[in-house]
């Protein structure tokens, strides 16, 4: 029946992976991180950090084989693309929703539990770091490789949004000086107990199914 277990969980991989994208949704807006990506940037940065590190490292540890965060990442991308493809067969424009990074990050973790040979404590605090720093720095590269979001929120409005929830111009200088900075800072910091969280998830899964 081990095979069983572990085709079990690996399709649980897919469906928290896909919640996990669902996530994605309300943690930067209706569309994604579209309409926020500037302003709530630093947001959209910790809440992408921890979400992507506690679903990776359960099932890494899990699985005990390094390459399954980079899975887990893999599944919320292509989500994630199948959701841009469905709102631009509806007539929207091809920015109008933009895919978050989450691959290298998990490639991170990966790596690290790979060099630590499998060191769960290293790939809490080491890997729960890396994906941290380099969540906000993929994301930002990635934004800066498309037209400006803020055009496409004004453009194209969405009349289910509440007011509060309408986009606003940045205040550049005035919140903070560097989205990428204070993200990754403050994502390095909160992903390692999100991490260990993570981590805890799955000894209680295993008591669970012992």
């Amino acid at each position: 029946m081990v095979w069983l277990r572990r085709t079990t969980h690996y399709l649980f991989i897919v469906v928290v992976a896909v919640n996990s994208t669902l996530l994605t949704i309300n943690a930067g807006d209706y569309i994604f991180y579209t309409d926020w990506a500037w302003t709530s940037f630093v947001v959209f940065s910790i809440s992408q950090s921890t979400m992507l590190v506690v679903g990776a490292i359960y099932y890494m540890l899990f699985t005990g084989v390094p390459g399954t965060a980079t899975y887990y990442a893999t599944i919320m991308t292509i989500y994630t693309w199948v959701a841009k493809g469905a709102w631009f067969a509806l007539g929207y424009p091809y920015d109008f929703v933009i895919v978050p990074v989450w691959i290298p990050s998990a490639m991170l973790l990966d790596l690290t539990y790979w060099a630590t040979r499998r060191n769960k404590h290293a790939a809490i605090i080491i890997g729960g770091t890396l994906v941290g720093l380099s969540l906000p720095l993929f994301n930002m590269i990635n934004l800066l490789l498309i037209r400006d979001p803020l055009e496409m929120a004004f453009k194209y409005p969405r009349p289910t949004l509440p007011p509060y929830m309408t986009p606003i111009e940045p205040q550049v200088g005035k919140f903070y000086n560097s989205p990428v900075a204070l993200g990754s800072g403050a994502g390095a910091v909160l992903s390692v107990p999100i991490a260990a969280l993570g981590a805890k998830l799955n000894t209680w899964t295993y008591r669970w199914m012992a």
